[in-house]
């Protein structure tokens, strides 16, 4: 008779190598005897309570804390920039400058007013000081004085464009001579001492999330650590996703601005969960289970699943610390199955 390969599931094969084989038909029946009779070969573990996490990923750019910007109010060529690339700033700091000629900033006529308009309010001031003047014109100079005070200073901020904030100059966009118009961007300024990032989550996943949950950026090697500081409670329209600030600590700024990192928002933490494999898990119309090793058989347990992270599922209810998982040999089991360790 011809003999043919036996055609088992991989875990048979593995019985075979304490067993033997045979033909295809008469193994099968051999190997039920020997099931039987000694026991099905499995692969036990221990359950030992660990660590578990599960979070979500996402891609963001990093940018300051706090960032602001600043822009052109008039049509005309950057006359000089004070600053680079890198320099920290204070608010208020004049960063780049126009001409002073410029039509529109009507800078000349607005400093001779001012100057003239305070020369007036002084002169009155002490005029009022002695008697010399009622004190309607002593009110009088002084609006004079404070609508030239407030044009000239509008005129300055047309040609000095300022810092809005203090910070770190992050971006300059453009250079000495270049032609810009009203509204154009001119530089950056970010407070880089903590990064903020957001990330847009799912309906799904937004009821995970919540202020205050750890979280952390992951680029170019570098780890850092920080929390969720705002979750937004309506859906976007244009992306219809929740969106979520998430805050960072940048130690010595060793993050550039806008760079892509990966970011992980930490959505739950047990350290002493139950946790086995999903593989080890069944199903059948009574629920999900798992087979334990105890007294020389199988035992069927069903089990309760809490929260999973990849190939991990916590388990709830059902298991102890210090059963026996059978993780190998599950799918020739059944409840009270004798068993066989390898």
């Amino acid at each position: 008779m011809k003999r043919v390969f036996c055609l088992l599931p991989l875990l048979a094969l593995i019985a075979i190598s304490f067993y033997g084989c045979s033909d295809g038909p008469v193994a099968n029946n051999n190997l039920e005897q020997i099931y039987r009779e000694e026991g099905v070969p499995v692969k036990t573990e221990p359950v030992t309570p660990r660590s578990f996490k599960t979070w979500l990923l996402y891609n963001a750019e990093l940018v300051g804390i706090e960032e602001s910007s600043g822009s052109s109010m008039v049509a005309d060529r950057v006359d000089k920039i004070y600053a680079k690339v890198g320099d920290y700033v204070q608010k208020d700091q004049v960063i780049l400058s126009f001409p002073t000629d410029n039509p529109a900033a009507r800078y000349y006529q607005a400093k001779v007013a001012y100057e003239s308009a305070k020369k007036s309010y002084e002169r009155i001031k002490n005029l009022y000081s002695s008697g010399g003047v009622s004190r309607q014109d002593l009110d009088n100079a002084k609006a004079g004085f404070e609508v030239a005070s407030a044009n000239w200073n509008t005129a300055r901020q047309t040609i000095e464009v300022k810092a809005p904030i203090s910070g770190y100059i992050t971006k300059i966009n453009v250079g000495e001579s270049d032609d810009v118009k009203p509204g154009d961007k001119l530089f950056t300024i970010s407070q880089t001492d903590r990064l903020r990032a957001k990330v847009w989550a799912t309906e799904k996943e937004i009821l995970d999330i919540r202020a205050g949950q750890p979280a952390s950026a992951e680029w170019n090697g570098m780890v850092f650590r920080g929390k969720v500081t705002q979750v937004d409670m309506a859906l976007n329209r244009d992306t219809q996703a929740f969106g979520v600030v998430v805050e960072f600590g940048n130690p010595k700024n060793s993050i550039p601005m806008g760079i892509t990192a990966e970011v992980r928002i930490v959505t739950y933490s047990d350290p002493n969960a139950v946790v086995i494999e999903r593989k080890d898990i069944f199903k059948d119309k009574s629920g999900r289970f798992v087979y334990v090793a105890a007294n020389g058989k199988a035992e069927k347990r069903p089990v309760v699943e809490g929260r999973d992270q990849g190939p991990d599922v916590e388990i709830t209810e059902g298991l102890n610390p210090g059963d026996q998982l059978i993780v190998e040999g599950q799918m020739l089991l059944e409840d009270g199955s004798k068993i066989k360790r390898m």
